[in-house]
């Protein structure tokens, strides 16, 4: 049966070999992860000069790290004598420099070439000029958004947008200043699937009341299959009884002071392509950052985030954490059992879309435009 083919309620998914073919994933890299903003690292985990992270985006090692002034900077994680890897390690602190384990070239925190072993005869070298590749860099939500692209797509457009499409202005999502939130709990995950249906599975809730029952416990409309990004606007209420959103819908913490009125007693979730979920609720910010490692491996990084009294006073935020880590667990498990099913023959055309989930379908179309059609 073709897409032609399908009755009106129905549309047809992407192909299986979107999920499994490593020239697929090659052609997302190059012109997705290393072409639009990527969401690195959070700027709080660099706390004073000299501490870096490095993160991989596409193909690229990329160094997050605090110069002297304070601000944050990014580089490709490549010495420019030899190609060495020049932070071989997640995350750390240097105290001045950056300096390649191999030859000893020393690059400032701004990345310029500081020192090299006889650097001093060699005076044609250009020390800037030889420096570390920089890259591009804008902070938002309190995190460092990267763009390996020599020329990035407007952040403005691109980023800040999609929280624009979504909740229909952007003080909707600046209300509930993430940039000054604190973070009460970080779990990362290693998912054995591709990071498209991650994304799939975050844009629909047809699949909530199968196996998300502490979820529609405190959002029951998510029982009908209706997810919130389905809307404009649209933010999921509590259930009547629900006093916060916590695993068993205990009251949670005071709402963050400028959160408004409309926004209390309910969640907002953002989609910012290609990696990044946003989930908004009164008294804390949940945040999700994806790493495609490979065709059938992704690691994504969850941070809850709470006002900075909260996380100081030494708060109890478990109840909190766990109603989502639930639902990350058990997302990531059903993406795990969907995983090897894309090679199969019976996937080979693809499988439907219902009309709670056609929304997806307009992600399947941006991604075959970004991908010029090759994929297909």
């Amino acid at each position: 049966m073709t897409a032609t083919d399908l009755p009106p309620s129905l549309i047809a998914t992407l192909p299986g070999h979107f999920y499994t073919d490593p020239e697929v994933f090659r052609q997302e890299q190059e012109r997705l992860f290393e072409s639009m903003w990527f969401c690195a690292v959070r700027g709080s985990d660099l706390d004073k000069p000299g501490a870096f992270r490095t993160v991989q985006v596409g193909r690229e090692s990329v160094i997050v790290t605090r110069n002297r002034a304070g601000e944050l900077r990014a580089f490709l994680n490549i010495c420019r004598h030899r190609g060495a890897r020049l932070c071989t390690e997640e995350s750390g602190e240097v105290r001045r420099a950056l300096q390649c384990p191999y030859h000893a070239w020393t690059y400032d925190l701004d990345g310029k070439l500081m020192a090299a072993p006889h650097l001093v005869t060699m005076p044609d070298i250009d020390r800037t000029a030889y420096g570390l590749v920089t890259v591009r860099l804008r902070e938002w939500l309190g995190y460092a958004w990267v763009c390996l692209a020599d020329e990035p797509p407007s952040f403005e457009e691109t980023v800040i947008g999609a929280a624009v499409e979504r909740l229909g202005d952007v003080a909707s999502i600046e209300r509930y200043g993430t940039e000054r939130l604190a973070l009460g709990r970080r779990i990362t995950y290693d998912v054995n699937a591709n990071w498209k249906l991650i994304v799939e599975n975050f844009m629909e809730c047809y699949h909530c009341a199968t196996i998300h029952p502490e979820l529609t416990d405190v959002l029951p409309e998510f029982a009908d299959g209706y997810a919130a990004q389905y809307y404009v606007g649209h933010g999921a209420e509590f259930a009547e009884e629900v006093k916060g959103f916590t695993v068993d819908g205990s009251e949670g913490f005071a709402r963050l002071p400028e959160v408004a009125e409309e926004q209390d007693r309910r969640y907002y979730a953002i989609t910012v392509k290609p990696t990044v979920f946003i989930n908004l609720v009164p008294d804390h910010v949940i945040l999700h950052r994806m790493f495609p490692l490979a065709e059938d491996r992704t690691v994504v990084e969850c941070d809850w985030l709470y006002a900075p009294e909260v996380v100081a006073s030494g708060a109890d935020v478990s109840k909190s954490v766990e109603l989502f880590h639930r639902v990350n667990v058990q997302d990531f498990d059903a993406c795990e059992r969907t995983q090897p099913a894309m090679s199969s023959r019976a996937y080979r055309a693809g499988g439907v879309l219902v009309p709670s989930e056609h929304h997806i379908g307009i992600f399947h179309a941006w991604l075959n435009e970004k991908l010029g059609g090759t994929g297909a």
